[in-house]
């Protein structure tokens, strides 16, 4: 067999292993706990624990893949941030009510609250430096 096939195999299969090592990082990630820092909120404990100080909400869906994506990420803003602002989650199908009165119709949606009320909104998966900027413009206004 020619000498460039074999290299082209070669070349192949390096390319296989390495897209498959990069794919299993990312499933490990999604499947990760999520961080004992974050503050699970529900319809009767949102307004409380959102009426002081720097709060993200990450609103989230068991059901939905971006969300998925998203949550490690909120896990690692909630370890990093969390003498400074509250990282919370909140799940849209348990608790529809607070949903509906915020306008929650895409998921994920990130909301920044300052004392209850809302200074930012993302919506979908940013990049963690995106959630961050958003968390230290609340904390320095």
């Amino acid at each position: 067999m020619n000498i460039y096939i074999w290299l082209g195999i070669g070349i192949f299969l390096i390319a296989v292993i390495w897209f498959y090592s990069r794919y299993k990082s990312i499933l490990a990630s999604m499947n990760s706990s999520p961080s004992e820092k974050l503050v699970l909120l529900n319809d009767k404990n949102f307004k409380a624990k959102t009426s002081k100080g720097v709060v993200l909400v990450d609103f989230w869906a068991e059901w939905c893949q971006p969300c998925k994506i998203l949550g490690p990420v909120i896990s690692e803003i909630a370890e990093e941030m969390s003498e400074r602002a509250t990282v919370a989650k909140l799940d849209v199908e348990s608790n529809q009510q607070t949903a509906q009165q915020l306008g929650i119709r895409n998921i994920p949606t990130v909301i920044i609250f300052k004392d209850g009320k809302a200074v930012a909104k993302l919506i979908g998966v940013k990049p963690k430096k995106a959630y961050i900027k958003e968390i230290e413009a609340a904390l320095n206004s």
